[in-house]
């Protein structure tokens, strides 16, 4: 194979130069090595590539390219021959020296100069080259990766240019431009030398990123192009790139057929022509010419082609590209394609068509193996997603997407969609998200559909439910009738399955499965599904539409019962088979299990032991039961599903019998005999018995016992036979069939040993033997039954043949499947007959396999003849055989089916003549087993039958001027020429060949009228045999025809204004007064009567037009025949003429209309010129005008205004008469015949317009001839609507007064012509009222600071101008104000207005911190007139110093009490302000912290009973400024009323005791539960305190703490617990007491303080220890 590849993935290193390992190289393996090195490398069918590991050169691991020299053998003299590039410029190409041409010795003084050697290449197979060189194209021109170039170069033409160094040891060593070649490894026969070159620069660009791949990473690097097997020959390769070859089939381009590898890039091809030649070519390439395309039919010659480049072509459709059943890579980078449509390329690889014009997917090709496609740089790369389209229409194979593995994103989304996707794609459907797929693809399919569904239905669904591996798959196509349509017909569905690859283009039908519902076998894994629904409406069948599914699934290996049945007769002794379809999901069917349970009336079902099998014969057990039969699947891997179950109704009982009936015991004289027999038939019920002996005489039986089954021999039975009956009877008292046994006096003879001896197979001989014991065997007879139970039973043995002595006997047809029973009677030579032995077959007969013995056709082999078939059938039973008929153009042929004949008879058809007739049968058996097809031949061709006319008549009316055909029904063979002739038979009978009347009609003419016309045919076959002549009846008499109308024809010009007549030949009888009608036909076909004149006029209406005339043909006697016309062609104009020119008088500023009239045609747009003269022009001067002096032209139109400088001048027209199509006549010339007057004098546009602030001017447009000298005056209008002219103005200028104020103004012009003509006052329009200029301020400015509190005031500031101090002072009435503040904090912000603030102060507020403020200011006139706002802004707004207001605690002022401090604060927002809550003595200055008390809210105790409280509150602002702290007190704080009243109760008694609760762990440091407190008495008098541990039953009260008032004695209180409190003698001795309540707490503090104060006389601070 031929391939040049660039390494883009692996780490190059050079190495150096060693000697080949193999130098006894024969001379096939030199010129293989010559070969490779001119082509750039082969590779032959076993590629090999080099390891990519190795490390070393000398243990067979090489690196993965060698370095070549650049020069080889010491030398460099390499001759470059120019190429054309693809852009027209020449590249210099570097050839190898023929160094390695030399031999043996010569070539390894080569080898030791510069030659490299390759290492031991690795064998690698063709799926892992094909991964390892993914990426292996390097373009030549660009250096990119597969351009698109690199895909169109030949394999030895992947180079890139590079520089190296000549580093041989000449001096001076300079650098120069060589091209390296690149070349992929080679293995030619003989030559294992492989390598893979690079550039330099390339190896160092791609070191650093070659590092660190993985080898996954760089196999996927490469691209390897599929393999092509090359020989080393020149004959099989032609390159002639650059040679500007304009054509394949050249002279000198010496195309053969043996050529495999031809490279024809960069010439001047255009056409494929000549290249279907190239029938072995493998390797094409025509990269950089002229195709444009299409035109590439020639290449379907080209079956062998497995690479094709179209590269740098002009290409702009690929559908002309054929099918290339070997093509793997295609390069059409570089055309102007505008889309990928081709043909279906089953094994195309790689396809590159980047840089073309691709905008759509539509018509994308069927590629299923494609690995590689390469689209950039096209238009429909702005595609969203087009990678995850494209996974879509390529399918799985799909590994490499525009240069790049496929992304994992796109892959993932790409599973989103539909699998129908691909088909919307490829029919035109535009791509979208994949949530919207599934509905937008469905409303796409059902638009394509329209016309597959029936009128009045629509389709509502058409999905397949998920398709898993052996189990139920259903599709639903819902097409709904439209209610407002109506049809009785019923809409049929027909379905037909198939199945196919994921490419979704080679669906193959599934035989059989033609029902809503299929199974998909183990085979269908990982395909796809497709459902054709045919709607059928009547006989009516529509087009099929269709349902795809996702792929089938593996099943999870769990089978699944579908369905369960229970087949069989619900009566006693009957066998019901329990039968279960079963999906296997997967798994490998095997045997289920099977159960059965018996279930009585309302109870629950018990199981039948051993009921084990699917089938199970009922007992006797089993009736009035329900059955339910319970069925497992199970796999051969063991693997369980859930057990189903089905029910059966009640079971009956049989009716009653009885079988196997016998006597037992002895036939002697005085033993009982008893009569034993087997019953069936429900619960035996009182069954009868009874005896008989057989009577000598009469030879008959009488009854001689009854009632019992047991019987005592006597005498008389000596000598006699014995019959025993048994009649069964059931529970309920039914008889049936009774059983009887005779009993014989004789020895009777037995048979032993029975069996059956032969072939049990249909139509095969068997014979029955035995051994007979008990006498002399006579003729013992057989009789053959067959059963369908494997053992016997005699009560289902059915007959197969009488019992005759003869022993053989042949199985026939309908014992097949069957057992074969034998019955062996022995029988003695007196007649006498033993017991039959009964013997069974050991397997059931077997059926010969479906076949034929004999095959022929009967019958007569000519045209229409029948030919019956016939034949012998042998094989079981037949069924639907198989029967064919066919025809055959020669006797050795395959034939062609006959459409429509299935049966045993065939009438030949015409189609059959000449050719040969077979008749094919295959047997088929009633069980579907399809036997070999046989086929028997017709024994001679089918010949025509003799020429002959089974019917002739004339078809027609017998009219003159009308045509008779001839009908006829022709048999025998392909008609020929038959012959007609037509006759004529006269009034007096006289019959006449009708001349020149030999054909197949005939028109019957005046001659012909009154006679009789008949037709004789002789009909000749297509070989000219010809049969007997048939004459058809006559026709006639021939009638005159109806008036016509036989030509009809225009005399005259077509041309506006000639006169047009016509020309009418009349036929049928005398001509009466026909009549003609003249239209004219537009071009809408509109036809408009003209007249009925003989003649016709054409105007300018009718050019353009056609002229029909419409003749009607009227016999003598009135008759009117059918009118006939003609219609001609369009009217064509006359030439253009001017038929009259007059100008009229006119006068300045009047339009002038030229009075003249033209005729030729619809006229277009003539030449107008307009001269004017001073003096008035005549006679040959005027003809000659445009030579006369003193002309000026003014006006090319074809109307002219007179201007002023046209007043007393003349005018003269020149005029050009032209047609609509351009065509111009001759001019005419005129000139009004008095010179030009002026207009009266008039004004327009009479108006006034400002100057400047209080001038006007006025202004208006005169006309009419020179203005003299006209009038000005002013008017002035109050609010009154009273007008007064202002004095002494009448100039055009005006300056306004404060008279003019609140007023209008009017300018008054009066035109005055030069001649001093007056024209007409004219006023102007009043100007809007006249005012001063508004007052307005100049600036704005703020006092006070932009700070919260202070009070900021607008400051507005006048305009020094005169004018501005005197409307201020005179015409100023008042000034708005509007406050606004900033909506945003920041530099981007917006105003909002204050409410209620419009006066020019404003106090900045809280809410106003960090917003800018701004004041709108407006002033206002006495004139309503407002001044245009203006604004001043503040900074943001800054927070004020925090305060606060209005301090106080409230609270009710007793110790139980909760109290809170409250203020208004101010100064920015309000952080965390402190608050500090003190004691204040009542008359001293000192202040008594409370610790932790920093809260808003503080919660009073009876240590601050006779205290103030004070709270300090000190105003912190957010960001940390203090303002001035401010304090506030309370009243002295009271005892709460009625903890004073118990505690002044206590004080009074002196002595008092409390229960309360002691800490008895004094140690602990941990805050003590209620679990460790034990009841104490607390014990107070006006002296001491103590707490005394009460009596018990074994103790007596103990005092543990006592100690007087004295210091250091106090009471301390938990601020946390409001029923704790310590009191405190000593260091030593304190007590942790727990009492109840607080209020007893606080009664008990309260008594020890009162009484500690009388006893120290101390002051209350000392008692709490506070320190002030």
């Amino acid at each position: 194979m031929e391939v040049s590849s660039e390494q883009s993935g692996e780490d190059v290193a050079p190495e150096k130069p060693q000697s080949s390992p193999k130098k006894n190289v024969s001379e096939a393996s030199r010129r293989a090595a010559r070969t490779a090195s001119d082509s750039g490398g082969s590779v032959s069918a076993k590629r090999k590539v080099e390891p990519r590991t190795g490390l070393g050169t000398g243990s067979g691991s090489g690196s993965v390219a060698t370095k070549r020299s650049g020069s080889i053998g010491g030398s460099a003299s390499a001759v470059s021959a120019p190429r054309r590039s693809s852009t027209g410029g020449l590249l210099q190409k570097a050839s190898i020296s023929d160094g390695r041409r030399k031999t043996g010795s010569d070539s390894s003084a080569g080898a030791k100069s510069g030659a490299s050697s390759a290492t031991e290449p690795a064998r690698r197979s063709l799926p892992e080259l094909q991964a390892q060189f993914l990426n292996f194209f390097a373009c030549r021109r660009c250096g990119k990766v597969d351009c698109g170039l690199a895909g169109g170069l030949g394999f030895e033409d992947f180079r890139c240019d590079s520089s190296s160094v000549d580093s041989t040891g000449s001096s001076g060593s300079s650098a120069r431009r060589t091209v390296s070649r690149v070349s992929s490894p080679t293995v030619s026969s003989g030559l294992k030398a492989g390598s893979l070159s690079t550039s330099q620069d390339r190896t160092s660009a791609l070191s650093g990123r070659r590092k660190g791949g993985t080898p996954d990473s760089r196999d996927s690097r490469f691209i390897v192009l599929p393999q092509v097997e090359i020989k080393g020959n020149d004959d099989l390769r032609l390159d002639l790139r650059g040679h500007r070859v304009r054509s394949l089939n050249a002279s000198g381009l010496n195309l053969s057929s043996n050529l495999e590898f031809v490279y024809l890039r960069d010439n001047l091809l255009s056409t494929m022509e000549g290249v279907e030649i190239l029938t072995r070519v493998k390797v094409l390439d025509l990269s950089f010419n002229d195709f444009k395309g299409p035109g590439f039919e020639p290449l379907e010659n080209c079956k062998v082609l497995q690479q094709l480049y179209l590269a740098g072509n002009q290409i702009t459709s690929l559908a002309s590209l054929p099918q290339l059943p070997n093509l793997e890579f295609l390069s059409v980078a570089q055309n102007k394609l505008k889309s990928l449509t081709m043909a279906s390329q089953p094994r195309l690889q790689v396809l590159a068509a980047s840089k073309n014009k691709i905008s759509t997917l539509k018509g994308f090709p069927y590629l299923p193996v494609l690995e590689h496609l390469r689209v950039e740089e096209n238009p429909i790369l702005k595609m969203p997603h087009l990678e995850a389209a494209s996974i879509l229409l390529v399918g799985p194979t799909l590994k490499k997407y525009n240069d790049r593995d496929l992304s994992r994103e796109e892959v993932a989304l790409a599973k989103r969609y539909p699998v129908h996707t691909a088909l919307c794609i490829r029919d035109g459907w535009e791509f979208s998200r994949p949530e919207h797929a599934a509905e937008s693809t469905f409303h796409f399919l059902v638009e394509k559909w329209k016309d597959r569904i029936p009128p009045g239905f629509f389709l509502k669904e058409a999905s397949i439910d998920k398709p898993v591996e052996e189990d139920m798959c259903c599709c639903h196509f819902t097409i709904i009738h439209d209610d407002a349509a109506s049809t009785d017909t019923p809409l049929v569905l027909k379905y037909q399955w198939f199945y196919g690859d994921i490419s979704l283009s080679n669906f193959v039908p599934i035989l059989d499965a033609t029902d809503e519902i299929y199974w998909p076998k183990h085979d269908d894994i990982g395909k796809v599904l497709k459902v054709e629904c045919t709607p059928t409406l009547g006989e009516m069948e529509y087009p099929p539409i269709f349902a795809i599914s996702s792929r089938v699934s593996r099943g999870n290996g769990i089978p699944k019962v579908v369905n369960l049945e229970v087949h069989g007769e619900l009566v006693e002794g009957s066998i019901v088979r329990g039968c279960a379809k079963v999906a296997w999901c997967g798994g490998t069917p095997g045997k289920g299990v099977a159960s059965w349970l018996r279930r009585k009336w309302n109870s629950s079902p018990v199981v039948i032991v051993g009921a084990e099998d699917e089938e199970y014969r009922l007992t006797i057990d089993d009736v009035d039961s329900s059955l339910v039969f319970m069925y497992t699947p199970v796999t051969e891997e063991g693997a369980k599903g859930e057990p189903q179950y089905k029910y059966t109704d009640f079971v009956k009982a049989a009716l009653p019998s009885v079988s196997n009936v016998k006597i037992v015991g002895d036939a002697v004289e005085g033993i009982t005999i008893k009569g034993v027999g087997d019953y069936f038939g429900g619960r035996e019920g009182p069954s009868k018995f009874e005896w008989l002996r057989e009577n000598r005489d009469s030879g008959g039986f009488l009854l001689v016992s009854a009632g019992t089954s047991e019987y005592a021999l006597t005498k008389e039975d000596v000598g006699c036979c014995l019959s025993f009956v048994y009649i069964p009877i059931n529970f309920e008292g039914l008889p049936s069939r009774l059983d009887q046994c005779i009993f014989s006096k004789y020895f009777t003879p037995k048979s032993n040993e029975c069996q059956i001896i032969g072939d049990l197979r249909e139509n095969s001989k068997v014979t029955a033997t035995g051994i007979v014991t008990g006498g002399t065997e006579g003729s013992s007879r057989v009789q053959w039954y067959k059963t369908r139970s494997s053992t016997l039973d005699e009560n289902s043995l059915e007959a197969l043949s009488t019992s005759k002595i003869a022993k053989a006997f042949r199985i026939p047809l309908g014992a097949v499947g069957y057992y074969i029973v034998a019955k062996f009677t022995p029988m003695t030579p007196d007649g006498d007959s033993g017991e039959p032995a009964f013997v069974i077959s050991d397997k059931a007969v077997e059926t010969l396999p479906p076949s034929l013995n004999f095959l022929s056709i009967i019958g007569d082999y000519s045209e229409d003849g029948i030919l019956t078939a016939s034949y012998g059938y042998v094989g079981g039973h037949e069924g639907k055989s198989i029967y064919s008929w066919y025809i055959h153009e020669v006797e050795g042929d395959s034939g062609s089916l006959i459409p429509g004949v299935s049966g045993l008879q065939y009438r030949i058809t015409k189609e059959a003549i000449g050719k040969f007739i077979s008749f094919q049968c295959t047997p088929v058996r009633d069980d579907g087993v399809v036997g070999d097809l046989r086929i028997c031949m017709g024994q001679e061709r089918v010949h025509p039958g003799s020429p002959r006319l089974l019917s002739l008549r004339i078809v027609g009316n017998a009219v003159e001027g009308t045509i008779l055909r001839t009908e006829k029904k022709y048999w025998g063979g392909e008609e020929g020429d038959s012959i007609y002739r037509w006759l004529r038979t006269s009034s007096d009978g006289t019959k006449k060949e009708i001349a020149g009347a030999t054909t197949a009609s005939y028109m019957p003419s005046i001659d012909d009228i009154g006679s009789f016309i008949s037709v004789s045919c002789e009909p000749v076959r297509s070989d000219w045999a010809r049969g007997p002549m048939v004459l058809s009846e006559q026709i006639g008499p021939i009638i005159p025809g109806p008036p016509t109308c036989h030509c009809l024809e225009f005399l005259g010009s077509m041309i506006e204004g000639q006169r047009l007549n016509f020309n009418a030949v009349y036929i049928g009888g005398e001509r009466g007064d026909c009549t003609h009608e003249w239209f004219r036909v537009k071009d809408n076909s509109v036809q408009e009567k003209i007249s009925s004149n003989d003649f016709l006029d054409l105007t300018l209406e009718d050019v353009g037009a056609c002229i029909e005339i419409i003749y009607t043909p009227v016999r003598k006697d009135g008759i009117k025949g059918s009118p006939k016309s003609i219609v001609s062609d369009p009217i064509s104009p006359a030439d253009p003429k001017g038929m009259e020119l007059v100008i009229p008088d006119c006068c300045e500023g009047r339009e002038l209309m030229p009075l003249r009239k033209y005729f030729g045609g619809h006229e277009g747009v003539g030449e107008y010129i307009w001269y004017q003269t001073k003096h008035k022009l005549e006679g040959s001067e005027l003809l000659d005008i445009s030579n006369a002096s003193d002309l000026v032209i003014c006006g090319t139109e074809p109307t002219y205004k007179p201007l002023l400088k046209d007043v007393g001048a003349y005018l003269a027209l020149y005029w050009v008469p032209t047609r609509v199509d351009g065509k111009c006549g001759e001019p005419l010339i005129a000139i009004c015949s008095t010179p030009i007057s002026p207009a009266p004098p008039v004004v327009s546009n009479v108006h006034v317009k400002e100057l400047s602030s209080g001038i006007y001017s006025g202004e208006g447009e005169y006309f009419g001839g020179h203005e003299g000298e006209s009038l000005c005056s002013w008017y002035r209008e109050n609010n009154e609507g009273t007008t007064e002219l202002i004095n002494g103005e009448n100039s055009k200028v005006y300056e306004v007064t404060d008279s003019d104020y609140n007023c209008r103004l009017f300018f008054g012009y009066t035109p005055v012509r030069s001649d001093s003509v007056v024209g007409e006052l004219i006023l102007s329009n009043p100007t809007n009222i006249v005012l001063p200029e508004l007052p307005y301020v100049e600036m704005l400015a703020l006092t006070g600071k932009a700070v919260e509190g202070d009070l900021l005031t607008a400051v507005e500031v006048i305009p020094n101008s005169e004018t501005q101090q005197h409307v201020w002072s005179k015409y100023k009435k008042d000034i708005r104000y509007q406050w606004f503040c900033s909506s945003e904090v920041g530099d981007n912000f917006s105003y909002d207005p204050i409410s209620n603030q419009s006066s020019c102060s404003y106090k900045v507020r809280l809410e106003d911190i960090g917003h800018h403020l701004k004041c709108e200011c407006i002033v206002t006139d006495v004139f309503g007139r407002s001044a245009e706002a203006v604004c001043v802004e503040t900074t943001p707004v800054m927070p004020g110093i925090p305060r606060i207001h209005k301090l106080e605690i409230e609270g009710r002022g007793f110790h139980t009490n909760l109290y809170a401090v409250r203020g208004i604060y101010s100064g920015g927002k309000e952080g965390k302000s402190r608050v500090q809550w003190l004691r204040s003595m009542v008359g001293s200055p000192d202040l008594i912290s409370i610790p932790g008390e920093t809260g808003r809210m503080y919660e009073a105790n009876v240590d601050d009973v006779g205290y103030r409280l004070v709270a300090i509150y000190t105003p912190v602002r957010e960001d940390g400024v203090e303002g001035q702290s401010i304090s506030v007190s309370t009243e002295p704080i009271a005892v709460e009323p009625d903890v004073l009243k118990e505690v002044k109760q206590n004080l009074d008694l002196g002595s008092v005791k409390f229960e309360v609760l002691c800490d008895k762990d004094q140690t602990s440091k941990k805050i003590s539960s209620v679990g460790t407190y034990e009841r104490r008495i607390l014990e107070i008098n006006r002296k001491r305190v103590k707490v005394v541990k009460p009596a018990t039953k074994t103790s007596f009260p103990t005092t543990e703490i006592r100690g007087s008032y004295a210091p250091p004695f106090h009471v301390e209180l938990f601020r946390n617990d409001q029923h704790r409190l310590k009191i405190v003698v000593d260091s030593e001795n304190e007590a942790d007491l727990m009492v109840q309540s607080r209020h007893i707490r606080d009664v008990i503090v309260l008594v020890i303080r009162g009484l500690a104060q009388r006893f120290n006389s101390t002051s209350l601070n000392s008692l709490l220890k506070i320190e002030t």
